[in-house]
């Protein structure tokens, strides 16, 4: 077998696997009346090679948190968003009291740049719920930093975990 054909295969594996990722990220999801979400987020982000003293070299990241209330219908309530560290230690809650998200409505919460207290590990535990059934909100980190010239930008989803 020749090394294009290997390409295309390896091409064609790829392609299949990414519309088979945008096919099940587009599945309806069904209705619940409360959830607690799990979502990843990196106060900072390790790359290159190590040093000499064993260490890769890292950049500070912000992230803003986008809890969206995907139902045209009905509102719901975001009961709480605590944020972890890499090693699992509470570090604050960012949503004190309830907060009423209205139909097709968006809270957000933000991590600044300077805040590394988080690490790479980090993560927020949402609780949220609505009176009835609804359409379970999208929830996403949108990670930045673009100091210096270059930017680095990418996206987090939460998952939903039992309690």
């Amino acid at each position: 077998m020749g090394i294009l054909h290997r390409v295309r295969l390896a091409v064609a594996a790829v392609s299949l696997s990414f519309v088979t990722s945008i096919v099940a990220a587009q599945e309806v999801r069904p209705l619940v009346k409360g959830q607690t979400l799990y979502l990843p987020i990196y106060s900072h982000m390790l790359y290159g090679n190590l040093g000499k003293a064993g260490k890769a070299s890292y950049v500070l990241l912000s992230a803003l948190v986008s809890i969206r209330n995907t139902d045209a219908k009905r509102p719901l309530r975001v009961l709480s968003a605590r944020y972890f560290d890499t090693h699992g230690k509470l570090l604050g809650e960012r949503v004190p009291t309830p907060v009423l998200i209205p139909p097709l409505g968006t809270l957000e919460l933000f991590v600044e740049l300077n805040d590394a207290s988080g690490g790479s590990g980090a993560n927020f535990i949402i609780k949220w719920d609505a009176e009835q059934t609804i359409n379970p909100p999208l929830v996403e980190s949108l990670h930045a930093n673009m100091d210096g010239g270059k930017a680095v930008i990418f996206m987090t989803q939460s998952v939903p975990v039992t309690d």
